[in-house]
Order: structure tokens, then sequence, then C-alpha cells
């Protein structure tokens, strides 16, 4: 990476806004049955979790923004047998088992799918040592 002496160079992603058709449902699901921790709510409608020092912001549709056609959030977690069943347990339904995907250099990569309240897409990631 270069430096960039102007403060130009982009270094992290900080935050991650995603469209929910209702607000309060959804703040119910991310804290509730995924597990985040939820951090504040701003007026009118917007709410504010953390996931690894990223916030993400749910907010209601505006302009052509709408809810369940966004981005994928693969969240990160260290036992993905154990997060699947803390949070189905939860009330988080996941259509299929964690699934290996791929075999990495230093790691096994697994993924297990879900949907939120809206239909956005969301998978846990687990990175399994070998």
């Amino acid at each position: 990476m270069t430096s960039s002496a102007d403060g130009t160079r982009v270094t992290a992603l900080r935050q991650v806004a995603l469209t929910v058709a209702d607000v309060e449902k959804s703040v119910a699901f991310y804290r509730d049955a995924v597990g985040l921790p939820f951090l504040f709510a701003a007026p009118p409608s917007l709410a504010f979790f953390d996931i690894g020092g990223v916030r993400l912001m749910i907010a209601p549709p505006e302009g052509d923004f709408k809810p369940g056609r966004g981005t994928v959030l693969y969240l990160k977690v260290a036992d993905i047998d154990a997060a699947h069943e803390a949070m189905s347990a939860r009330g988080v339904s996941f259509p299929k088992p964690p699934a290996f995907l791929a075999a990495m250099p230093d790691h096994d990569l697994w993924l297990a799918e879900f949907r939120d309240p809206d239909g956005n897409p969301l998978a846990l990631m687990c990175e399994k040592p070998r």
C-alpha cells in the first residue's frame, strides 16, 4: 500500500447502510436474534450496530433504495457450528446448515446463509484453521 500525505487514501470500511421496511422489527432481529451490539438510534428512524468496529446503519427506504435488495453482509465467527446453533435457537432461519466453501492455503472457508426480515441476504463466515 502506498501512503498518502494529504489524507485521501481509504484506510478502512467504517459503516454499511442497509435499507429495511420496519426499523423496530429489524432492531429486534439484529440485536436479539443475530446478537449484534446495539450502538444507538438517531432521529427520525435510524439504528446503528457494531460489527467488529464497522457500524451497520439500518434505515427506512429513501429514493430508489428498496428493502431486501441489499449487498450480502458476511459476518465472521470463530465457531460457525456454535453460532449457527445459537442463532437458530434465537429464531434465525437458515435454509441449510453451515457448508464448506473452499480450501484456502491455511484454513477452510465455511458459510451459513440466512436473511433478515426484509429478505436482505446475510451469511455467517468462518475461517477454520487446519
